[in-house]
Order: C-alpha cells, then sequence, then structure tokens
C-alpha cells in the first residue's frame, strides 16, 4: 500500500479539501481528524462546475470528439443564422460573433478569426462614425436595398400579397421559389 503501481495513491498524494470554518490558533498545523501533518501537501482544489465537466470530457477520447464535433454544429448553425441576419434590423453582428466564439472554444482558427473579424468590425463602425451624414445615409440605403431584395428573393412579398389579395401582382414573386 506504499506504493504507487497498479493504480493506488499515497494517502499525501490525495487532494485535501479546505476546511469551511476557520481554524482557532491552537489548532494549527492539525487535520480535520486531530492529527499532526508532518509534511506541507499541494493544496489543489477539486476542479467544479464547467472545468469538471471539462476535465471528465478531456479524460475520454469518443466523448472528445462528440464534444467537438457538437460545439462545430451548434457554433456552425449559430454563424449561418448570424451571417444571414447581418443585413436585417437587429443583433446580425452580433450573432455572428457569438457564433465565431461558440467555435473558438474548441477550434483555434474559429478564435483567429473572432480576433480578425473584431477589428474589422471596430474600424468599419469608426470609420462611418467619422463619415459625413449623406454616406451614413447612403450605407443606411444600401442596407435596405439588401433587406429588400433579399426578402423578395425569399419569396416574402408574394406569401404577404396573397394574405391580403393581391396575388395577381406576380412581380413580387421570387424568381426562385416564384
Amino acid at each position: 500500500m506504499g506504493h504507487c503501481d497498479g493504480g493506488l495513491r499515497r494517502v499525501r498524494d490525495l487532494p485535501r479539501t479546505r476546511q469551511s470554518t476557520p481554524r482557532r490558533p491552537h489548532e494549527r498545523g492539525r487535520d480535520r481528524a486531530g492529527g499532526d501533518l508532518s509534511e506541507k501537501t499541494d493544496e489543489r482544489e477539486e476542479p467544479r462546475g464547467i472545468t469538471a465537466f471539462r476535465a471528465r470530457i478531456e479524460e475520454r477520447p469518443t466523448w472528445r470528439r462528440a464534444w467537438k464535433i457538437g460545439v462545430g454544429v451548434v457554433g456552425a448553425a449559430v454563424l449561418a443564422a448570424g451571417i444571414i441576419a447581418i443585413p436585417y434590423p437587429g443583433p446580425g453582428w452580433l450573432i455572428v460573433f457569438a457564433g465565431l466564439a461558440i467555435l473558438a472554444t474548441e477550434f483555434t482558427w474559429a478564435k483567429r478569426v473572432l480576433g480578425y473579424a473584431r477589428g474589422k468590425y471596430d474600424a468599419w463602425t469608426d470609420w462611418l462614425g467619422r463619415q459625413h451624414w449623406a454616406v451614413k445615409i447612403l450605407v443606411l440605403l444600401a442596407t435596405a436595398a439588401i433587406v429588400v431584395a433579399t426578402l423578395w428573393l425569399l419569396n416574402a412579398f408574394a406569401l404577404v400579397a396573397g394574405w391580403v389579395g393581391l396575388e395577381h401582382w406576380t412581380w413580387l414573386k421570387s424568381p426562385i421559389f416564384g
């Protein structure tokens, strides 16, 4: 029992938990059972929460691969939704950055892309903030044109036209889905 082969570990190598109540001055150097500690031990806390969860996943290659695939699928779905939402009013870029952040938890390329995209987004918003109001209006009109074109291509106008009795307006139908 004194050696570490066969999966047995020495008692002094086991992680210790700290006492929840502070010790009295006369109890210094004693453990919970009342015995003296002859050696200083490395008191590392056991991982908790997400850290413990990730540690359990890292121990098993199959779980690690499944976790990485799951993160890739979820991150790619959020990223795709964000890219689709960019031209629309709302949090399109926030969704893109969220998707990249999800991917960056497992993929180093995504971490690099996230840093690059943040820099370019900040540079774009700084540049736009310095522009004359006319340039800002042109950017707003270009964004609105992209939104209208996308809605037309996705057949949203024909759908709404059918609700209000304007199905005979064929120009509202999408060339893709019409």
